[in-house]
């Protein structure tokens, strides 16, 4: 099983010009959400989600107000993404770095704007998000804020079903 992984995921890095441990360098030319970006390279568009956290969705409080994060960090600046693989939609997945030194997800989980993921969070990002949480701070003032992966499953449950 771990090898007919490893070997699919050789061949989507491969078919779409990156490999799994290259490190993609380039510029961030859209900001999506409070976790998606675009990052030009090499004359390829790279969609990218964060990793290891999650933001508001775009129709959640707070959502907006992590995109614009996001943006103020790291729109129209060099960054060095380190991939972590693919989600289960297909999406590139990585650590993006800012002039190789700023980790994006920190400053949006201290301003309370992402929480941690939800299956095997990374410890010293949970840190970080308890700190947050501790001070009230943005996504933490409201008394049970609901996580965007929540909030995504009942979008899609309201969705009517097609026949």
């Amino acid at each position: 099983m771990k090898v007919c992984i490893g070997v699919a995921m050789a061949l989507f890095f491969t078919t779409f010009g990156v490999k799994a441990n290259d490190p993609i360098n380039g510029k961030v030319i859209a900001v999506i959400d409070g976790n998606t970006l675009e990052v030009a390279a090499q004359d390829q568009v790279h969609k990218i989600l964060l990793a290891e956290i999650d933001c508001p969705e775009l129709g959640q409080q707070y959502g907006d107000a992590a995109r614009q994060l996001l943006e103020k960090l790291a729109l129209q600046k060099e960054v060095i993404v380190n991939l972590k693989g693919k989600d289960r939609l297909g999406n590139l997945v990585g650590v993006v770095m800012v002039k190789g030194k700023k980790d994006l997800r920190i400053d949006l989980l201290r301003e309370g704007l992402a929480w941690t993921t939800e299956k095997n969070p990374n410890a010293e990002l949970e840190v970080l998000k308890h700190a947050a949480k501790e001070k009230s701070k943005g996504l933490w003032e409201q008394e049970d804020p609901m996580p965007p992966w929540t909030y995504r499953r009942q979008q899609t449950m309201q969705q009517p079903k097609s026949s």
